[in-house]
């Protein structure tokens, strides 16, 4: 009798998105993709594919040139797959043909969005497609009194997809090849964008838990803030700290820079800093041509970009809850604790295990891809460095490099979005053939000299 092969949820997961990248470049290499009419090169068909479901936003070509109306429709809905998961776009499908979902969808799901329970799970992904839409519907509306003035009927279009781009922090658009850097001054692309990036990368289970807040206000005393989730306090509040942190750092190491934002006014200095903050944050849209950033700016953008959104949302990174862990794991071992406690709770160290193991793997896919494109390209340093974090956190922030990759170079880019899509260590997990086995013998313990 021939064996049944059962994957797990993280293998399903993973195979799911190598399905839609598999689909989307099919797509892709056709003509009728090609604005030109003649197909695309297959590697740039999958790069884009890849950019696209990884909602990275690095590109080998221009979007808005290269790809025709149908291609640029195949990229949006990849982009759309990718950004709320591919799982998600699973179940959406057989609650709209009225399918029962199983124990074995919801525990997908579980997974997809890193839950603690499989209690609401159906409802939890109404909510998400329901939030979704209202969302990128509004984004679409506020981009079109700017786009519709200006390019006609082809600015609803154009509205569209940048919505849905933005909430789900791809970072790819059809405007022009120089991504937003022509709407550098204007406040209305600017802080839609920014909405848009902030509200998807602060992950789903923050939007109800904040809403709940409001709508369950308990004790009159009790502030707004005080009603969250633990998870949601340690979201938000680094979520507001590093974007006024990457403000202030961008608005000094720019202040006179005359390639960036050392001509214009006080009010459009700030305008600019504080987008080039938030859309390190895994967005990729770029008002200021990232090569022409100071090295010290550079330097705060690859911390930015490294640590990414909040988990259950569609940014990447290692995750604002997993810097926050780190840190006071580490500030509770200076002063001598051994719990590591914020907001006047104590974290499982199974969490705290768990953020240092998913920082290490990222850092470690970082370098290897770091390694590996330095030596195939042979290219400036920095350059190469900010393609790899920005790869592997899946941002899409580039400094002119993506164009110029070799064959290696796009293999390597393929390969290192991919993974920081799917998450390293859900790659360690699949992979691990002896999940479910009892450590039953442990190694004695033995003292050592740590720092």
């Amino acid at each position: 009798m021939k064996r049944k092969i059962k994957f797990s949820t993280t293998q399903t997961i993973m195979l799911a998105f190598l399905a839609a990248i598999a689909v989307g470049t099919v797509l892709l290499a056709l003509p009728i993709s090609s604005a030109s009419g003649q197909a695309v090169p297959f590697m740039d068909a999958l790069f884009t594919s890849t950019t696209s479901v990884c909602v990275t936003g690095l590109v080998t070509v221009p979007t808005v040139s290269t790809w025709s109306i149908f291609g640029q429709v195949v990229i949006l809905i990849l982009i759309q797959i990718g950004g709320l998961g591919v799982v998600t776009m699973m179940i959406t499908m057989m609650l709209s043909l009225h399918r029962t979902i199983g124990i074995g969808g919801r525990m997908l799901i579980q997974d997809a969005f890193n839950l603690n329970s499989l209690s609401g799970i159906v409802r939890f992904v109404k909510n998400v497609l329901i939030g979704t839409a209202i969302v990128e519907g509004t984004g679409a509306l506020l981009y079109m009194t700017v786009f519709v003035p200006k390019y006609g009927p082809k600015g609803i279009w154009i509205s569209v997809f940048n919505a849905i781009s933005a909430f789900c922090n791809a970072g790819l658009d059809i405007l022009s090849e120089n991504s937003l850097c022509d709407y550098v001054l204007n406040p209305v692309v600017n802080a839609t964008t920014a909405m848009l990036i902030v509200l998807g990368g602060i992950g789903f289970v923050v939007w109800w838990d904040v809403l709940n807040s409001f709508r369950n206000p308990g004790k009159k005393k009790v502030k707004w803030f005080d009603r969250l989730t633990f998870h949601s306090k340690i979201a938000l509040s680094t979520t507001l700290i590093l974007i006024l942190s990457g403000f202030i750092l961008f608005f000094i190491f720019e202040f006179d820079n005359p390639d960036t934002i050392g001509n214009y006014t006080l009010p459009q200095k700030i305008m600019a800093a504080l987008f080039q903050s938030i859309t390190t944050r895994t967005a990729g849209f770029a008002t200021i041509p990232q090569e022409n950033l100071t090295n010290a700016s550079s330097v705060a953008s690859l911390l930015l970009m490294f640590i990414g959104g909040s988990p259950t949302g569609t940014a990447g990174g290692i995750k604002t809850v997993t810097f926050a862990v780190l840190l006071a794991s580490g500030f509770s071992a200076i002063r001598g604790k051994e719990d590591t406690c914020l907001f006047q709770r104590t974290i499982q160290k199974s969490a705290v295990s768990k953020a240092v193991t998913v920082i290490m793997v990222s850092f470690m896919i970082m370098f290897t891809a770091t390694l590996l494109l330095e030596a195939f390209t042979g290219s400036d340093f920095l350059d190469v460095l900010y393609e790899t974090c920005s790869a592997t956190a899946t941002v899409g922030l580039s400094r002119n490099f993506t164009s110029t990759l070799t064959l290696p170079g796009k293999i390597i880019i393929i390969l290192t979005m991919y993974l920081g899509r799917v998450g390293p260590v859900s790659l360690f997990i699949a992979l691990n053939t002896n999940k479910g086995k009892p450590n039953i013998i442990k190694n004695p313990t033995e003292q050592i000299s740590v720092g």
